[in-house]
């Protein structure tokens, strides 16, 4: 009973869709029929609707039944009944761009860096020493000392990498403590570094940025303590302006002898 019950039920609803699309095709039709009929003699065109904020330049212009009686063809018809010209533009409210940092600081990021080094390095003597620019600058292959401000100790070391950054710039040290292999990085420009001595250049330029085969016991340079040492004596002897000759010297025992 239920396939006898569905079975006519089925082409009912095809029968819906199909009236339903005629009655849309014959409001269309009912509306183009409308918009393109010829005014009676007797009958007076409607007004054309007015918009809100529209301003209308000429009342014939826009009447639909003076288009169709003055009109040449059936597309330049529709083209007057579609574009909206009665409509006048109206103007958009404009706001100028908020002010910019630009017009100021063209590069950000380089004015927050010089005016970081100027803060962490006013005399200029680190970006000296570290500049490409200077002939006499710290080269890797060096054997440079770090002095700290905390603990006041120190750390030399063959300087095997200088990682060039602006304020983030670092040096790379290798040294042996006990004989063991020990590499300290530090920064420049950081605080707790004092500052930065060349004990000893290398003899021959490098013809590498890294010298990392320094690690390798073939070539590794082993203890820099030694030449570290001599280099604080000499400068100590140097601060202290006693350096006399040795003729200085045996004149003063000359006359301590002949004192006696």
């Amino acid at each position: 009973m239920a396939a006898m019950v569905k079975s006519p039920l089925r082409p009912l609803g095809c029968w819906k869709s199909i009236l339903r699309q005629s009655r849309h095709q014959k409001l269309t039709q009912r509306y183009l029929s409308t918009a393109l009929q010829q005014p009676s003699k007797g009958s007076t065109p409607p007004p054309p609707r007015q918009l809100a904020g529209a301003t209308f330049i000429s009342k014939p212009f826009y009447n639909p039944h003076y288009l169709h009686a003055h009109a040449k063809s059936k597309s330049a018809l529709v083209y007057h009944l579609l574009t909206p010209r009665h409509v006048a533009p109206k103007k958009i409210k404009t706001y100028p761009p908020p002010p910019t940092p630009l017009a100021t600081y063209k590069d950000p990021i380089a004015a927050v860096t010089t005016s970081q080094l100027t803060f962490l390095d006013p005399t200029g003597a680190r970006t000296k020493l570290f500049a490409r620019s200077n002939p006499d600058a710290a080269k890797v292959g060096d054997i440079l000392l770090v002095r700290l401000k905390n603990n006041s100790d120190t750390f030399a070391g063959v300087c095997l990498n200088i990682r060039r950054r602006g304020v983030d710039t670092g040096i790379l040290l290798r040294n042996q403590l006990t004989r063991v292999g020990v590499e300290m990085w530090f920064k420049v420009y950081s605080p707790n570094v004092e500052g930065v001595e060349v004990v000893q250049r290398r003899a021959k330029r490098a013809r590498r940025a890294r010298l990392y085969y320094m690690r390798k016991p073939k070539h590794d340079m082993g203890s820099v303590q030694n030449i570290v040492q001599q280099y604080l004596r000499m400068r100590a002897v140097l601060r202290s302006g006693d350096v006399k000759g040795r003729d200085a010297n045996a004149g003063k025992k000359k006359k301590n002898k002949n004192t006696r």
